[in-house]
């Protein structure tokens, strides 16, 4: 009797359920996103999160999924994600120097969307070139140099465990579910939002001892464990050392040093005076010195770059990778894009400078991108910020100071190399669990710019806020936004020839120092950490030390299985309600 060969269907993979989820859990992460982002200064990755959620919903409900279905979803949401720390990282800086006064509450939705449009064009045109630009680069950074990628590695492992992904989506609703509650609860006063041991303890204030009791403050330091002790420990050198040897050495004026009860902070010229600048020299020290260090990194990308040339040019059958035809059309359209945006910005761009920012524009985020790309691969640290600074910076003097006009590039270069680092690292995830990766490309080249309009409008939205000193972002609220004050500060030392030298030259040299260090960013993430106020690091801080604890006393399967989901569920549980109450605020008026 013969028998007839049965065919097997092929995995499913890019599929309506698969990019539909990934399209709302990647927006839903991108406001959460950015309210993180505007709170500690550092972004974080959503792949995880989209995956865990991807079982729940595409196996769970639908009953039908594949790891490579999984793999697609996580992609478009990481895509779209990523515009979250590009956007506030840098939009934020020009509401702190008072350049985009519009909010929703003072002059309605249409001026609004009006205000925002050129820096949501430039966020998009970013998203399209750092995905075209990088693509060239998947053979050589995953195939031939290998490079790790441990997030991409980390999601992969997540994929290749579909068992566990509805017990893990329950931890994170959880975790969503308490820190909303909590949230909800201290905005109106019910619970405090923050702990004060100075009087109790008679502690003088210049040695504060408080700590913000922050869900998304806390998981955030839960998902770092050891890697985010260095930005707990600026924190500690900050306002535990400098500032009493500072008082104590007289370099304040008498007036700074009164101190009274229930006041645990000064009245600002500590920070203003000290800690501030020397924050912003360690940043810059930081990021300089990642640069530097990235110039190897830099030569084998390019060298990587010119091999794939060759292997496209060369190449026989099917390619598995985006069309060079799409992406050139892609890269034209964003060149194109990233002018209109800034003929746009401001009434003071001529033709030729629109045209020298889109040039320039796209020339430093594909360098810029190179260089973050293979930092990410090999150590899983992205001197995203750092880029963006030195891009703005230039951007400044061709422009003859036009802030406008620098900070929207900024915004177009931090989108756009993060994309770059998101998109490898997507690819290697789907290079671990057998995705072709054309497809993943084609995907994110759709969708992943549809982070970019969300990222912008919370970023108004939050600025709108009733909390804080005319604003929902920046000194004196919970959102102090330090990489923007950090960008912010140098502009205004830049327009204004005011610049702290010499507390920007010795923070510049202890940034510097840091960066020798075994541990990638330490620099930048002890900067940071020197800008926020000490109760939100402290906060951190203890989130880190529980993670350690709880991984020597439990074991990494425990962390990646329990504490990951539920530390997630805070952050987005915090961020979405905080945003939510903002929103109902300013409807109700």
């Amino acid at each position: 009797m013969a028998h007839t060969q049965r065919t097997i269907p092929p995995y499913r993979e890019i599929t309506l359920a698969a990019v539909l989820f990934g399209v709302v859990i990647g927006l839903l992460m991108t406001t959460s996103f950015v309210y993180i982002s505007l709170k500690l200064g550092f972004g974080l990755g959503g792949s995880t999160v989209a995956a865990i959620l991807g079982f729940a919903f595409l196996r769970g409900l639908l009953n039908k999924q594949s790891i490579v279905e999984n793999n697609i979803n996580q992609t478009v949401a990481s895509g779209i994600n990523i515009a979250s720390s590009g956007v506030s990282f840098t939009l934020p800086a020009l509401f702190l120097m008072g350049l985009i006064p519009t909010t929703l509450a003072e002059h309605g939705l249409a001026a609004m969307l009006l205000a925002a449009a050129p820096f949501i064009l430039a966020a998009m045109a970013g998203s399209f070139m750092g995905v075209v630009l990088i693509i060239p680069l998947r053979k050589q950074m995953l195939e031939f140099e290998r490079l790790r990628f441990p997030s991409g590695i980390a999601v992969a492992t997540i994929l290749k465990s579909p068992g566990s992904g509805a017990r893990q989506a329950k931890l994170l609703l959880g975790g969503f579910a308490i820190a909303s509650a909590y949230t909800a609860l201290s905005t109106y006063g019910y619970v405090p939002d923050m702990l004060e041991f100075n009087d109790a303890l008679g502690v003088p204030y210049y040695i504060p001892l408080a700590i913000s009791l922050s869900f998304a403050n806390f998981g955030a330091g839960l998902l770092s464990g050891r890697g985010g002790l260095a930005f707990a420990v600026g924190g500690v050198l900050a306002w535990w050392v400098i500032s009493p040897i500072a008082v104590h050495l007289g370099w304040l004026p008498d007036a700074a040093l009164q101190y009274e009860p229930g006041v645990w902070q000064d009245d600002g010229t500590l920070y203003s005076n000290m800690i501030r600048p020397l924050g912003i020299g360690m940043l810059i020290g930081g990021a300089l010195m990642g640069v530097i260090l990235s110039m190897p990194a830099l030569k084998s990308a390019i060298k990587g770059l010119s091999a794939a040339v060759q292997a496209r040019t060369g190449n026989i059958g099917p390619s598995q990778e985006l069309s060079s035809r799409v992406m050139g059309i892609g890269l034209a359209a964003a060149v194109m894009v990233l002018f209109a945006s800034a003929m746009i910005a401001s009434s003071e761009v001529s033709i030729g400078q629109g045209m020298l920012i889109a040039v320039v524009g796209t020339l430093w985020l594909a360098l810029a991108g190179l260089v973050v790309a293979q930092a990410t691969g090999a150590t899983d640290i992205s001197p995203m910020s750092g880029m963006a600074l030195i891009g703005v910076t230039i951007m400044f003097f061709l422009t003859a100071g036009n802030v406008i006009a620098s900070v929207m590039l900024g915004v177009a270069v931090c989108v756009g190399i993060g994309q770059c680092a998101d998109m490898m690292q997507d690819l290697k995830t789907g290079h671990l669990v057998g995705s072709v990766p054309k497809r993943q490309q084609t995907v994110q080249f759709a969708v992943g710019w549809i982070g970019a309009p969300f990222a912008v409008l919370t970023v108004f939205l939050l600025w709108g806020g009733p909390d804080g000193m005319g604003g929902g972002f920046g000194p004196g609220t919970e959102l102090t936004a330090p990489q923007a004050g950090a960008l912010q500060a140098i502009l205004d030392g830049l327009s204004n020839g005011d610049v702290p030298l010499d507390k920007y030259v010795a923070g510049t040299g202890l940034g510097c120092a840091l960066a020798a260090f075994p541990v990638g960013g330490i620099g930048v993430l002890v900067g940071l950490a020197m800008y926020l106020p000490f109760y939100i690091t402290f906060g951190y801080g203890l989130g880190c030390l529980a993670s350690m604890g709880l991984q020597k006393k439990l074991g990494k399967r425990w962390i990646s299985g329990t504490l990951i989901p539920i530390a997630a569920g805070f952050i987005v549980g915090e961020a979405l309600t905080s945003l939510v109450i903002t929103i109902t605020k300013l409807v109700a008026g």
